[in-house]
């Protein structure tokens, strides 16, 4: 049997799958964090072999003919010391053939469809569009970090929810279901009177964080639209028409491929994209990623 192997390598899990050429799946397995960017990296590759390791579970590892491990940050494999230590626990695993480290831009769109060509729109802690021509990626949009842009992204709705809130604590008591949400979640109370140290308090505890923490509000603004409170039903089509307007920077012909924690989980946002999408490139077709590792399978099985 010709198998292939796809990992999805991050900096909270790593999932390695293990398919047949068209697709069938025959293992799987998970693991910690294997991204040396986010962790230590004999870390990394423990949690990455781990992976591997459950997945092959019952296989000949020989009968792989191809790996693929999608991880950010490929530039890092450049280092001999960060190659040479994940090649030396896939040859101990077994593996006869090279694993081949792809950005998971390109994963991210392969997870979606298997059309060659197309566009994926990603939004999750950060938001990027990249244009995908023969499997690799071509152009991209935005992607240029919390500072100066990934509007539409994870980050930019904590943000954007958190600052209403403190808006509004200068003057009354928040009485929208996000902005009590958020007040609840930083200050672990709701006010029960508007007041300057209220809001001074909510912004000193954000300040106090790193700012990519505030990527942790966004879930509170989809819960919030899905039950319709309309600041959270705004501040989610605000966000989608950012995400078209870098989508239209790069895309030209075939599919585009929503990926990302906050596309694939907030209905109100991905609602909302697909409808900015469909008034205003009528002609396309958005479909929605699956797991990361399948993406790689996929590329696996194409090289």
């Amino acid at each position: 049997m010709t198998l292939v192997l796809g990992l999805d390598v991050g900096g909270t899990s790593s999932r390695a799958l293990i398919t047949t050429l068209d697709g069938a799946r025959v293992g799987f397995g998970r693991a910690g964090a294997g991204n040396p960017v986010s962790v230590p990296l004999a870390d990394a590759v423990t949690s990455v072999a781990s992976a591997v390791r459950a997945a092959l579970s019952g296989l000949d590892p020989r009968e792989v003919c191809s790996a693929v491990m999608g991880i950010a940050g490929t530039g890092r494999f450049a280092d001999p010391v960060v190659a040479d230590a994940f090649s030396a626990a896939f040859t101990e695993l077994g593996l006869t053939v090279p694993v081949r480290p792809v950005g998971d831009v390109e994963v991210a769109y392969a997870a979606g469809t298997l059309e060659p060509c197309g566009t994926v729109l990603i939004s999750g802690t950060g938001a990027i569009a990249a244009r995908i021509e023969d499997g690799f990626m071509t152009t991209t949009a935005d992607g240029i970090g919390w500072l100066l842009g990934d509007l539409g992204s994870g980050f930019w709705l904590g943000r954007e929810a958190a600052a209403l809130t403190a808006r509004e604590l200068y003057t009354r008591v928040p009485d929208g279901l996000l902005t009590r949400s958020v007040a609840e979640t930083v200050l672990g109370t709701i006010p029960a009177a508007p007041s300057r140290q209220a809001a001074d308090d909510l912004i000193g505890a954000l300040h106090a964080q790193p700012p990519r923490h505030l990527s942790r509000l966004a879930p509170l603004v989809s819960a919030a639209a899905e039950h319709g409170d309309p600041q959270a039903l705004a501040l989610a089509d605000r966000a989608a028409a950012h995400l078209t307007d870098t989508l239209a920077e790069v895309h030209t012909t075939g599919p585009v491929v929503l990926a990302g924690s906050v596309l694939t989980t907030s209905a109100p946002v991905r609602a909302a994209v697909i409808r900015h999408i469909t008034a205003r490139l009528p002609a396309t077709t958005a479909v929605l990623a699956g797991p990361g590792e399948q993406g790689a399978a996929r590329l696996a099985a194409r090289l």
